[in-house]
């Protein structure tokens, strides 16, 4: 019969090794301890400081100052924070950290491992030597080889160091969701045997974890927030065994803001944010540096085009792109293919092209934007589009609306494809003044399209895109609160609650400052509780036995 553990020890038989050997000294048996004792201790400090580079809640930036409010020290200055504050919420390892310590399957053709270093923001471009090649020395310490799609890591990590974080949840204007739901379901994509039930799994299983939070559950997700490091379209499954995951359309998940590198423009939910490009600075002046190298800059090419000809798809745009660049001549236009994985590996090849070109063709990719775009602003070349829902209606509050002939050309893609126009022939009509001023501009919005690598931001009053993106988020929550407390004080039976959201629409519901100049009274209550009304449309009833739940609208921004 077996021993259990707690069995008294059987004596040895006699002539066994344990019976005939020589018991070791006090001292002997103490040094062996002490010599275990520190390799122990060694070992877990290795253990623990590898930990420390994934990106994960489980281990987070040390404190500077820290009390009961801000989880990173009291700010210096009250203002800093006087928009809200932020709860980062301690989700279950696998929703993030399983994911980074797993990077080498999250991709079907190779590691992603590399690309998730450094908080994701990928190798420095010191280590690359491509991409040193073409970035000036004084500036090499701002780049690296990011990838795309780590969106969900950057924002995670800056978040957890940010300012403005609490660590108490009854404070937090917002509560950001760190979920990578991105590097998830791009681990089901392409896998031979995933089927949508993996595609699925994590993100119902975040939804119910996230529905038994008491903050969650009190707001039914109007205050919270994620960020999603792949096109919305991957979390949009419409059909049964369709395309990517179903998070944005599970039950839950009605009432949660997105920030996605690419958003659905009739969900007002949707908040389209720059794709990650391999420049981030560490503070204004390196940002400033970068602006006036680029625009010193000898442009020798009228434009430029990044892209590969897609022969599965009938009448492709590229190939007819391609065509103007060739007709246009080597002495005005330059091409770059990126077929196989040549744009990906470090991004030197595209970036080369773009610094040496005033204008570059953007059309649609797989989907309306490319990274593609983002690179070319940030290069100081001017974007030259083909569908306004590339960036006009896509980046609302990245990219000044009205004033888009400032800084692109937009060109009919009917009018091309059939002759009447050509790209050349549109962007010689340009002064070479004219288009000077348009990459002024241009490089003047550099900052609000690129993640600075500092905790702190970049300062000096400059906002990258995620103090933009957290501002826009802040103000949202804001409003909603407002329009809340306001619909609390309205007679009974006039709400007008649990109706699906309705697509498509920019009104805004904004507190009134008339002090009665604009109007009479009677006139401003009427026509604040229709707008009211209004608003409470966009946001569905998840709770109905929360009474806050009842009464949600959405602001629009």
């Amino acid at each position: 019969m077996p021993e259990s553990p707690t069995s008294p020890p059987t004596s040895p038989l006699p002539g066994s090794p344990t019976n005939n050997a020589t018991p070791p000294s006090p001292v002997s048996a103490l040094l062996r301890a002490t010599v275990l004792f520190a390799a122990f201790l060694a070992l877990q400090l290795v253990l623990f400081k590898s930990l420390l580079t994934f990106p994960s809640s489980r281990f987070l930036p040390a404190p500077r100052r820290s009390n009961s409010t801000w989880a990173n020290g009291a700010v210096d200055d009250a203002e800093e924070c006087k928009a809200g504050l932020i709860y980062v919420y301690d989700l279950p390892p696998e929703f993030n950290h399983d994911l980074v310590a797993h990077c080498d399957r999250l991709w079907p053709w190779y590691s992603f491992c590399p690309y998730l270093s450094n908080g994701g923001l990928g190798r420095p471009a010191a280590e690359v030597p491509a991409l040193s090649a073409v970035v000036p020395n004084a500036s090499l310490p701002n780049w690296y080889n990011t990838d795309q799609f780590p969106l969900e890591v950057i924002v995670h990590r800056r978040l957890l160091s940010h300012r403005c974080r609490t660590i108490d949840a009854s404070l937090a204007t917002a509560f950001y969701v760190p979920f990578y739901a991105g590097l998830d379901v791009g681990s089901h994509l392409w896998g031979p045997n995933s089927t949508v039930a993996d595609r699925d799994r994590a993100g119902a299983r975040l939804l119910r974890w996230l529905r038994g939070q008491p903050f969650f559950a009190k707001s039914g997700g109007w205050d919270h927030f994620i960020t999603l490091g792949r096109i919305t379209w991957d979390f949009r499954r419409y059909g049964a065994d369709g395309w990517g995951t179903n998070l944005v359309l599970m039950p839950g998940m009605e009432n949660v803001t997105r920030l996605v590198i690419e958003g659905d423009r009739l969900d007002p939910l949707d908040v389209g944010v720059p794709y990650p490009t391999g420049f981030h600075p560490r503070r204004a002046a390196d940002v400033r540096a970068w602006q006036e190298h680029v625009l010193s800059l000898d442009r020798r090419n009228l434009f430029g085009f990044a892209g590969a000809p897609r022969s599965g798809f009938p009448d492709d745009f590229r190939d007819v792109l391609l065509e103007e660049c060739e007709d246009a001549g080597s002495d005005r236009c330059r091409a770059v293919d990126c077929r196989g994985t040549r744009c990906n590996d470090d991004g030197a090849a595209v970036m080369r092209l773009f610094m040496g070109s005033r204008f570059c063709l953007q059309p649609r990719g797989d989907s309306f934007t490319r990274r593609s775009l983002f690179d070319c602003m940030v290069a100081g070349a001017v974007p030259v589009l083909f569908w306004r829902r590339t960036a006009y209606d896509a980046y609302r509050w990245f990219l000044p609306r009205g004033e888009e002939g400032e800084w692109s050309v937009f060109i009919d893609r009917r009018a091309l494809r059939v002759g009447n126009v050509s790209v050349r022939d549109v962007l010689e009509g340009y002064s070479e003044r004219r288009v000077r001023r348009m990459r002024e501009r241009v490089v003047e919005m550099i900052p609000r399209l690129v993640y600075g690598s500092s905790p702190d931001g970049l300062g000096d009053g400059m906002d990258d895109a995620l103090d933009v993106a957290l501002g826009g988020v802040l103000k949202r929550f804001r409003h909603r609160r407002w329009s809340i407390g306001h619909e609390a004080e309205r007679p009974p039976g006039r709400l007008v609650a649990g109706a699906p959201p309705r697509r498509g629409s920019s009104k805004t519901t904004t507190p009134p400052t008339s002090n009665g100049r604009n109007g009479s009274v009677i006139g401003q209550r009427a026509s604040r509780h229709r707008s009211t009304a209004a608003s409470s449309a966009y946001i569905k009833t998840v709770l109905s036995e929360a009474p806050a739940s009842r009464s949600k609208s959405l602001q629009l921004s």
